[in-house]
């Protein structure tokens, strides 16, 4: 039995994948809330607001919003931790432009990821997490503000959906 080894050392992992380093161009967003019915418009403008997961916009329910606070509170996320996030003036303006729901939802009934899919299809864009995260930072805020945002637990993490342009980077350094 000397000359068995452990095959799994053998098997080599996969390279990891490139980073999306992808943003929205100047006329993207107007065009993709062009392609979007009025709730997945708000739902957008919310998401960019906010950096929020689909998921946790789709289980966001009213009584998690504090208006008068400018919060929201994220129960049981992605990495399996509560959060409360700020709000934008822009973010509460959407909230404000809602129908209540007797289901005390948000968006009721909206499936974020297919109407989202099918509108960046007709628009011709890919993804707005990372376009969230960095306007965050082009705001002026820093990684630990807005990992609590995010919820992004390593700069590492944060760093991947974080990208900076270099001509805005340009105009800061004067």
């Amino acid at each position: 039995m000397e000359g068995l080894g452990n095959p799994v050392l053998a098997v080599c992992k996969p390279a990891p994948g490139k980073a999306r380093d992808r943003r929205l161009l100047p006329d993207e967003e107007k065009r993709l809330l062009g392609e979007c019915a009025p709730v997945l418009k708000a739902i957008i403008l919310f998401a960019l607001e906010t950096g929020m997961w689909r998921g946790e916009i789709q289980k966001l329910r009213w009584k998690d919003v504090e208006l008068i606070k400018c919060t929201a509170q994220l129960l049981d996320t992605k990495n399996r931790e509560d959060r409360t996030i700020p709000l934008s003036s822009r973010a509460i303006a959407v909230l404000k432009g809602l129908p209540r729901n007797i289901n005390g939802k948000l968006f009721p009934g909206t499936d974020i990821s297919h109407s989202f899919t099918a509108a960046c299809k007709r628009a011709a864009i890919k993804d707005l997490r990372h376009e969230a995260t960095s306007r965050f930072f082009e705001k002026g805020l820093n990684p630990m503000q807005v990992s609590a945002i995010t919820g992004h637990k390593t700069l590492q993490m944060l760093k991947r959906y974080t990208h900076l342009r270099a001509e805005d980077l340009a105009k800061m350094l004067g």
